[in-house]
């Protein structure tokens, strides 16, 4: 529908081009039609992004990254000469508004009011990834002949506990090099599988067919076949020989 009012081409007979310039003057609207209604008051509507998950402090629900809003967007500052917008959108779970800044310094967005951002930081140590070293601990090496003899040593340590691991993670993944070898010996495995799925099928079905039950057979452990070792039944004579 926006689209068709924004390629109308119809002039009404008292268009005067010299009076109206255009027809959404003419008919008194605005080239961006409903998302200009606050423009007087430098207030634009647009479709916001949410940046990162947050969360809303009016109902405490969780807004995931990249849910969209209709944001009332307007400029509140600059940082030199960057202008420094502001989104107002209401969530979509309950009436609160939240409130969200662009932050030109540090190139990113900051929550104002109704929302709270979620802390999602990836720690390298925990994932036991390479941490890079901090500047000021390499201007400590640089001027302390002692302290980058000492950070030396404990480098060799490291590396001389790692290189067991290392070696092990050579000697497994040597054994994958060959496509052809690998797809073998996964195709070798699923077909043993296979038939041994296949015996046991069979098997249990014609169990259930002597049996006449119908139930579900479950696989045979080691623990069951211990524990069925150690039971013993007796035989308990009748008393009376007539009745039995």
């Amino acid at each position: 529908m926006g689209e068709r009012k924004g390629v109308n081409k119809y002039y009404p007979p008292d268009f005067d081009p010299q009076k109206h310039q255009s027809l959404d003057k003419y008919h008194n609207t605005h080239p961006l039609r409903e998302r200009a209604k606050k423009i007087h008051l430098g207030i634009l509507v647009i479709r916001y992004e949410m940046p990162y998950n947050v969360w809303c402090e009016g109902c405490g629900k969780h807004i995931g990254m990249g849910v969209r809003y209709n944001a009332e967007k307007k400029k509140v500052g600059n940082y030199y000469t960057t202008p420094i917008y502001q989104f107002k959108m209401k969530c979509h779970l309950c009436d609160n508004y939240l409130v969200m800044e662009t932050d030109p310094k540090n190139c990113e967005y900051k929550c104002i009011s109704g929302v709270r951002r979620k802390n999602q930081k990836w720690d390298m140590e925990e994932n036991e990834q390479i941490v890079p070293e901090d500047k000021e601990e390499l201007k400590k090496r640089a001027a302390d002949a002692m302290s980058n003899l000492e950070h030396g040593v404990n480098d060799k340590k490291k590396s001389s506990l790692a290189m067991p691991t290392l070696g092990q993670l050579a000697e497994a993944q040597s054994g994958w090099h060959d496509d052809y070898q690998q797809n073998a010996m996964l195709r070798q495995t699923f077909r043993a599988e296979r038939k041994k799925i296949e015996a046991n099928s069979t098997a249990d079905a014609e169990l259930l067919s002597k049996s006449s039950l119908d139930i579900d057979i479950l696989a045979e452990r080691e623990e069951d076949k211990e524990l069925a070792a150690l039971m013993k039944y007796n035989v308990v004579k009748c008393m009376y020989t007539y009745f039995c």
